[in-house]
């Protein structure tokens, strides 16, 4: 962990401390240190506290639509239906053709045939019309049924997009930080997706059969195959491992870059401040941040949106291996 601001990387490290502006704290440092009530056994870090804030700010959203769909009432107003977009469109097109059914059928050949009516149909199919909302309440019961055999994986591919959002979101409030910029956490999340992927290829072909579907099927002479198939096991077991480092890697690189661009232009007023040009620099300095900044946050919701997809087709893939 570095300290100081002769670190390059200073704005994209994790501290014990958030920076805030110098004059709102009373040593003139800048630095709003996390109390340590465990001390040295166990560290609270920025990045953690903002996990933290991530975690209330999902339960706070997410209880309060599930209360409004489980009412039976059609949501109403844009942040509800904001949300309940997105969890629609990452159901519908992402988990639901990508993983398919049990039985290998997709998207178009048996989600919408079978399942369609829990999508798109305004009267369910289990007998919630009957109830006492009537045809009225159909629609939000109905929007966020999950009756497909691909939905089962619904509420993780949910939950890491939503973390990986709102960790990216934060990181582009003044003195807070983005989690998703510290390969550790990333590489957490990976190993979630992994954990995801062997229970999916464990559930579809049994644990030895999981493994032993990494092999490709090869039509080789006996004597070949035993020399062969080892080999690729070998070469496939490390393309699985390398396939969620990238997955680890590719979210790191971007926030993390993202956000040091934006303190390198804003560093260029520091570094001319005491020139005239200053009052040339600034301004393009300034407009350039904003600019780099409206991009993130495009990237915020793209990376979240590939770090779920990526996962998606992972797991589709172990529970499919041929």
């Amino acid at each position: 962990m570095a300290s100081g601001h002769d670190d390059v990387f200073h704005h994209v490290r994790d501290f014990t401390y958030f920076e805030i502006p110098r004059f709102l704290t009373p040593d003139g440092s800048g630095h709003l240190h996390i109390p340590q009530p465990f001390g040295k056994l166990f560290t609270i870090t920025k990045f953690m506290v903002i996990e933290v804030i991530v975690l209330v700010l999902a339960l706070l959203i997410f209880r309060g639509l599930a209360r409004r769909v489980a009412s039976g009432e059609p949501l109403r107003g844009r942040f509800w239906n904001f949300f309940e977009a997105i969890l629609v469109f990452l159901r519908d097109e992402v988990v639901r053709p990508t993983i398919g059914d049990d039985h290998g059928h997709g998207h178009d050949e048996h989600g919408h045939s079978e399942h369609g009516a829990s999508s798109h149909s305004p009267t369910p199919s289990h007998g919630h019309s009957s109830g006492g909302h009537g045809g009225h309440g159909a629609a939000p019961v109905a929007a966020l049924a999950m009756s497909h055999p691909a939905d089962k994986y619904l509420p993780f591919i949910w939950s890491v997009f939503f973390f990986v959002l709102f960790c990216n979101l934060l990181g582009a409030v003044p003195w807070m930080g983005s989690p998703t910029g510290n390969i550790w956490v990333t590489g957490v999340l990976a190993l979630f997706t992994f954990a995801m992927v062997i229970m999916a290829g464990t559930e579809a072909s049994g644990f030895v059969g999981f493994w032993k579907s990494l092999i490709p099927a090869m039509d080789l002479p006996p004597a070949l195959a035993i020399l062969l198939k080892p080999l690729m096991w070998v070469i496939e077991f490390i393309g699985l491992i390398i396939k969620h480092g990238v997955l680890a890697v590719r979210l790191f690189a971007n926030i993390m870059a993202g956000h040091t661009v934006i303190a390198v232009i804003l560093g260029f007023i520091a570094q001319i401040g005491a020139s005239k040009l200053v009052y040339l620099v600034a301004p393009a300095s300034i407009l350039g941040q904003v600019g780099i900044g409206l991009l993130e946050l495009f990237v915020a919701f793209l990376q979240s949106y590939v770090f779920a997809y990526l996962s998606t087709l992972f797991i589709a893939a172990a529970k499919h291996p041929h």
